[in-house]
C-alpha cells in the first residue's frame, strides 16, 4: 500500500478531520478542528502552520495537526488553554501512519519535536518514541501531569455512595449548611442567545468570579484569554455543548464552572467564586451540582481536566495520567 503525505490548509483538511475524530482514540473537544482553529485565529500570528495529511487508496486516513515555532515542532495550541493534544489517526491505521508522517518530517528542518499532553490511550505513545528512536532522534516520554476523572454511576445516591466516607460525609454537610443558611439555586446560563447582552453579562461575571478566587487566576485571564474564551463560547454553543453554571446565593452569583458537554462525557473547563463567601463551600458545591447534573443527563465520565487539586478527589477523581513526548536531533 502507498501512503501519500502532503501539506494541507485548514479549510483543505476541516471536513476529513470532521469525519476522523469520532474513529480515535483521543476524540475530545480540545482535538477538534473548531477549537484548534479558534486559538490559531486567537494565538497563531507568530506560527507556522503544517497540517500534514496522510492517505491511500481509499482517502484520507490521518492528520497531524502541528505547527512550527521555530526550531521546534508541535502541535497546535497551548497546554495552558487546551488539556489535550494528539494525531488525528483511528488507532487501525497507526501501522500506516506513524512512519509515514516520521518519513516526512525527517527531511524537514527542525531540531526539537515537541508533544505535550497526550492521554494515555493515545497510540501515538505505543507507535512514535520506537520510530523516533530508529532514526537516531533522542527520545523522552514522561508524565507531564494527570487528569482526574469521575466515572458516573446511574444515580446522585449512588455516586454519594461510592465516595469515600469523609468525603461523603463533608460533601452532605455542606450541601445541608447551604440549604438550611440561605436561599439558593445552581442554574446554567442561557447559551442559545451568547451574543445577547445577558450572555455577555454571564461572561463577565465569570470571568471576575474566576479572578477573584485565585492571585494565579487573575494573572492568567488576560485579555487575550479573555477573547478566546469568549470565541470558544460561541463555538461551543452553536454545538449546544458549551455549559455556564452559577450558584447562586441570597440572590448573588458567587460561584461559577464553565463545562463542556462533549461525547458522552462531561469536561470542567474553568472556575471560580466569591472569595466572601468560603465558609459555605460554594465553589465545590457548585462542582457538586455540575456532576449531579451530569448523571442526571445519563453521561459516562466527569472529566476535571489537569491538576490534582483537592476537591477533584473529593468528587471522586481518579488519576488518569498524560504524557509529553520529546524527540530531539543529535
Amino acid at each position: 500500500m502507498t501512503v501519500s503525505v502532503r501539506r494541507e490548509s485548514f479549510d483543505s483538511v476541516q471536513q476529513g478531520w470532521e469525519d476522523l475524530l469520532p474513529r480515535c482514540a483521543t476524540d475530545t473537544i480540545f482535538t477538534t478542528p473548531w477549537w484548534q482553529k479558534t486559538w490559531w485565529d486567537n494565538f497563531g500570528a507568530d506560527r507556522k502552520t503544517l497540517i500534514l495529511s496522510a492517505s491511500c487508496d481509499d482517502g484520507l486516513f490521518g492528520i497531524a495537526p502541528l505547527m512550527a515555532d521555530g526550531d521546534t515542532l508541535t502541535f497546535w495550541g497551548d497546554h495552558d488553554l487546551s488539556d489535550y493534544f494528539d494525531f488525528i489517526v483511528p488507532e487501525s491505521r497507526a501501522q500506516d501512519f506513524y512512519p509515514a508522517i516520521c518519513e516526512h518530517i525527517a527531511d524537514m528542518e527542525w531540531q526539537t519535536l515537541d508533544l505535550p499532553s497526550i492521554p494515555s490511550g493515545s497510540p501515538t505513545l505505543e507507535h512514535l518514541p520506537k520510530l523516533c528512536d530508529e532514526r537516531g532522534w533522542h527520545v523522552s516520554v514522561e508524565q507531564e501531569e494527570t487528569t482526574p476523572k469521575a466515572t458516573l454511576p446511574k444515580t446522585w445516591d449512588d455516586f454519594l455512595a461510592g465516595l469515600r466516607k469523609k468525603d461523603r460525609h463533608e460533601l452532605r454537610r455542606k450541601l445541608r449548611r447551604l440549604e438550611r443558611e440561605t436561599a439558593h439555586r445552581q442554574y446554567a446560563a442561557d447559551t442559545a442567545t451568547l451574543d445577547s447582552s445577558a450572555l455577555s453579562d454571564s461572561m463577565e461575571e465569570f470571568f471576575e468570579l474566576l479572578k477573584a478566587s485565585r492571585e494565579d487566576k487573575k494573572a492568567f485571564l488576560t485579555a487575550e484569554r479573555e477573547k478566546f474564551f469568549i470565541d470558544i463560547a460561541r463555538e461551543c454553543a452553536a454545538r449546544d455543548i458549551f455549559r455556564l453554571y452559577f450558584l447562586e446565593v441570597d440572590g448573588a452569583r458567587v460561584a461559577a464552572c464553565i463545562c463542556f458537554d462533549y461525547g458522552g462525557d462531561y469536561l470542567l473547563y474553568n472556575s471560580g467564586y466569591d472569595p466572601a463567601y468560603s465558609r459555605l463551600s460554594v465553589g465545590l458545591i457548585n462542582k457538586a451540582l455540575s456532576v449531579k447534573t451530569a448523571i442526571e443527563e445519563e453521561r459516562r465520565v466527569f472529566d476535571f481536566l489537569k491538576g490534582n487539586e483537592r476537591y477533584k478527589y473529593n468528587l471522586g477523581g481518579h488519576d488518569d495520567p498524560v504524557y509529553h513526548l520529546v524527540a530531539r536531533r543529535g
